[in-house]
């Protein structure tokens, strides 16, 4: 496929994760506060789109908790920052084994929870877009499997698009995607589908670019994609998502690091990205032109 370089580019910020960084970088955001201050920050350096996880205030543990979910869509809703919130909805699809010998019963970690529940903060804070990791793999960890059976999807894909919510597929191979593609067929997603290329977690597809190609041809012409890759490669990936045809995500729940040690934050990794993209000859899209652009609804502030 010959590449068509993208010159209207959203770029989103993956504010701060599950993943065990919380003590590596003390700019990696805990509590709500800190989470949308970093959010807002991340939307004033050119930022459209915020993913938001949340995590213990006190610990920086993961967490599911709807009170802080709450928070965190207040506190950006009400600021005078217009920014495109996506929630993630990866949550409670966790499996951690108990070893090779003995994998029964499973030992802490595990997390398992029903469709309805994994939504729950969804369709309590309407955000514009939520994720929906479209497969099940191995996650990094020796006994750990992220775990999104066909039935679960099928189940939460219905659920986000019936409360009018954009669902941001997260693809980390390519079987991710031919299971997407079905359930655009089978009407439970729509067909203006939009996609996050997840390149280098371990064990997904890796971050070289014949693997990062055949991911991008394996979306559909009227799809619209963005990409990532993990660590030292983030930046990098800017510019190969915008060669390619896409959008690009940055952010501490992907790399803690702006330069060789040197620590990040949030707007800072934004701030680059910008710059590369504006350098490649193309333009920063804002929120707006998103919301256009993937027919998104732009929420009010959450009642109290």
């Amino acid at each position: 496929m010959p590449l068509q370089m993208n010159r209207e580019v959203f770029i989103t910020c993956a504010v701060t994760g599950s993943g065990g960084t919380q003590d590596r970088s003390r700019f990696v955001p805990r509590s709500p506060e800190e989470i949308a201050n970093s959010a807002l920050a991340a939307a004033g350096a050119g930022a459209a789109v915020v993913h938001c996880h949340v995590r213990d205030p006190e610990t920086g543990a993961p967490s599911r908790d709807l009170a802080l979910y709450r928070e965190v869509t207040e506190r950006i809703r009400d600021s005078e920052t217009d920014v495109v919130l996506n929630l993630t909805a990866g949550m409670g699809g966790d499996i951690v084994f108990g070893g090779p010998e003995r994998p029964f019963p499973t030992v802490d970690g595990t997390d398992m929870i029903g469709a309805r529940e994994r939504v729950a903060h969804v369709a309590e804070c309407l955000p514009e877009i939520c994720t929906l990791d479209c497969g099940t793999m191995n996650f990094a960890e020796a006994d750990y499997v992220m775990t999104n059976t066909p039935g679960m999807l099928q189940a939460m894909g219905k659920m986000i698009t019936d409360l009018g919510v954009k669902p941001e597929i997260e693809a980390f191979d390519t079987g991710h995607l031919w299971y997407a593609k079905q359930l655009v067929s089978e009407g439970i997603l729509a067909p203006d589908a939009l996609v996050q290329l997840c390149m280098g977690v371990p064990w997904g597809a890796p971050d070289d670019l014949n693997t990062f190609m055949a991911m991008v041809n394996n979306v559909p012409p009227d799809w619209t994609f963005s990409a990532f890759g993990l660590g030292r490669n983030q930046m990098a990936y800017v510019a190969a998502a915008v060669l390619a045809g896409g959008n690009v995500r940055v952010g501490l729940e992907d790399n803690l690091w702006l330069d060789k040690g040197v620590l990040a934050e949030n707007w800072q990794l934004v701030e680059r990205a910008g710059t590369i993209i504006e350098n490649m000859g193309a333009r920063v899209i804002g929120p707006e032109e998103v919301r256009q652009k993937l027919g998104l609804t732009k929420r009010a502030p959450v009642s109290r």
